[in-house]
């Protein structure tokens, strides 16, 4: 889709605890980032109960993030995140026109000479990280799709389709704690899996790539006939390092090039740097947790 799009964002999270929580902190990736194709115009959080303490906060990827302390009793925590955006589809570009991907891994070598912003940027996520593990296995899977000489973009966009036609897009047959090579065993998995694994092949041929979370429009834009794989929840993604483009955001769960369809939260080396809220508490037993998300075009 191309164009810019206004979206009116909600994200509603309820947890219904067994018994009363003491004491907690909870970390929130809930608020869109502002960048050349996405503007956050308005944006709020509701919580229930209210904070003992609030801080809003950048971490060191750039996203926005919510700190929040309870040291009050509560068997219930509710958010409600809520926000206005604007995307704008990126320019058309030619993957043919982007470096061979050998040398992107060879400027992705570390030698100790000073380098761009770029590529200094670029480097944090090339290495393996909690839920991405560099292994042969992912270097093999990608084998026929970065033969010798072919543009970086060329490639990463061929082993976007082939994730798509591999792996079943099986919400519940995995969780938030299953990691890149346990999906890749299973053939199966729901939006984070196909990122991980994406990301892990890709950083197993010494590529940068990093873990986009944000959401699909819930709707189907104009002329398709269904709506995105992963709608009406969060969703992620990965974006290339594609010199000399920079960074390009695919997404393996749908088999497409990222455009104004998607809004970016956050992004970070794995699911574990971005997760929408995550926290430490004391008490409360078991939990049941309701998540309901939606996006809608203005």
């Amino acid at each position: 889709m191309t164009g810019t799009v206004r979206y009116r964002v909600r994200h509603e999270t309820v947890y219904n605890y067994g018994g009363n929580v003491a004491h907690s902190h909870q970390l929130l990736h809930l608020t869109p980032r502002d960048g050349p194709h996405q503007t956050c115009h308005c944006r709020g959080i509701l919580l229930r109960p209210q904070p003992s303490t609030r801080r809003e906060d950048v971490d060191a990827f750039g996203n926005h993030v919510t700190r929040l302390e309870y040291d009050l009793p509560h068997d219930r925590l509710e958010v409600l995140a809520e926000a206005g955006v604007d995307v704008r589809a990126a320019p058309l570009i030619d993957a043919a026109q982007s470096d061979p991907w050998e040398q992107v891994r060879d400027a992705l070598i570390f030698t100790g000479l000073p380098i761009g912003e770029a590529l200094l940027d670029a480097f944090r996520y090339r290495m393996e990280s909690s839920y991405v593990r560099v292994k042969q296995a992912f270097t093999g899977y990608g084998e026929d799709c970065f033969t010798p000489g072919r543009p970086v973009l060329a490639g990463a966009e061929a082993l976007m389709r082939k994730a798509y036609r591999d792996f079943k897009y099986a919400p519940g047959s995995t969780s938030i704690r299953t990691s890149a090579i346990e999906a890749f065993e299973a053939r199966r998995g729901v939006c984070q899996d196909f990122a991980h694994i994406m990301i892990a092949c890709l950083r197993s041929r010494g590529l940068a790539a990093r873990y986009v979370s944000g959401y699909l429009r819930t709707l189907p834009p104009p002329g398709a006939d269904a709506a995105y794989v992963g709608a009406d929840a969060s969703h992620a993604w990965v974006s290339v390092f594609c010199p000399p483009f920079g960074w390009v955001d695919l997404d393996p769960t749908n088999d497409v090039r990222v455009g104004s369809d998607h809004i970016v939260i956050a992004w970070g080396r794995d699911f574990g740097d971005v997760s929408p809220l995550r926290g430490v508490i004391v008490g409360g037993g078991r939990h049941r947790l309701s998540v309901r998300v939606s996006v809608q075009a203005e």
